[in-house]
């Protein structure tokens, strides 16, 4: 007998202080993996994920000293997020502001329970609207990442990201992604209450499941968990308003496979709707 596949999530809701410098950067960073050990040390997780930029602030005043607390891929994030990994034997999907000779990026990676980094994806949307400010200090990526964990395939994508349906279709049909991982930085201004549609439209229109993982603060949370059907009685699982929260989440195969047996509208669709 086939055993029933599953994979288990630990979610983190964390709250970031500012980072002014790579020091503010580094305490935060030490603090944010304690608070991710008591977690583990009272329940294990196959995979840890975090928000996006979750190593710094999301603000001008951070991203005005970039110089200082922009990584390369082995830097201060990879180590930190390494040492769980390898203490835990967990994965851990962490979002850093990322620079090379290429640029920089608001990037998420993947570190293994071996201590081996699995990939990294750079944000292919850069939000200019309310309080983002991203094409004045980041460049965009320019491919996806997936990869697998317990037979599941798995794909990051960032904030903005959300709102490009083309993206969460290619991963689900060319990529065969049944869990995307979207990590943001959503920030209370006019558009705040718009997010939550777009990510329970993606998880539905694709059937899939997709983890829409904020950080914490007065002025940020509410994340929200969605899985491949949604209605009345599966409603999608909902984070603290404001307040730093750890949840465990369970990801179902026979979840999955079973709502779109059920309905089929993604079996359903026409070959080529460039013919219409």
């Amino acid at each position: 007998m086939t055993k029933h596949k599953t994979l288990s999530l630990l979610a983190c809701q964390l709250e970031i202080p500012p980072t002014a410098d790579a020091a503010a950067r580094d305490r935060h960073l030490a603090a944010s993996a304690e608070k991710v050990r008591v977690q583990l040390n009272a329940e294990k997780a196959d995979l840890v994920v975090l928000p996006e930029l979750s190593s710094i602030d999301y603000s001008r005043e951070a991203f005005d000293n970039l110089d200082e607390i922009s990584e390369p891929l082995n830097g201060a994030s990879f180590q930190t997020w390494r040492s769980v990994a390898l203490e835990f034997g967990v994965y851990v999907s962490y979002s850093f502001a990322r620079r090379d000779t290429a640029g920089t990026f608001i990037s998420i990676a993947v570190v293994a329970p071996d201590g081996t980094l699995v990939g990294h994806y750079d944000k292919l949307h850069m939000c200019q609207y309310g309080a983002s400010m991203e094409k004045e200090y980041f460049d965009a990526g320019d491919r996806v990442f997936t990869f697998s964990i317990n037979d599941f395939t798995i794909s990051p994508i960032i904030c903005y990201d959300i709102r490009i349906p083309e993206l969460a279709r290619v991963l689900t049909l060319k990529h065969g992604v049944e869990l995307i991982l979207h990590c943001g930085a959503y920030y209370r201004d006019e558009s705040f209450k718009t997010w939550h549609a777009f990510a329970t439209a993606r998880a539905m229109e694709n059937q899939i499941f997709l983890l829409s993982l904020n950080r914490a603060g007065k002025t940020w949370g509410n994340s929200v968990f969605c899985g491949p059907w949604m209605d009345e009685n599966s409603p999608p699982v909902r984070f603290a308003d404001t307040r730093e929260e750890f949840r465990y989440l369970t990801v179902d195969k026979e979840q999955l496979l079973n709502v779109r047996e059920k309905y089929t509208f993604l079996a359903d669709r026409l070959t080529d709707y460039d013919l219409l």
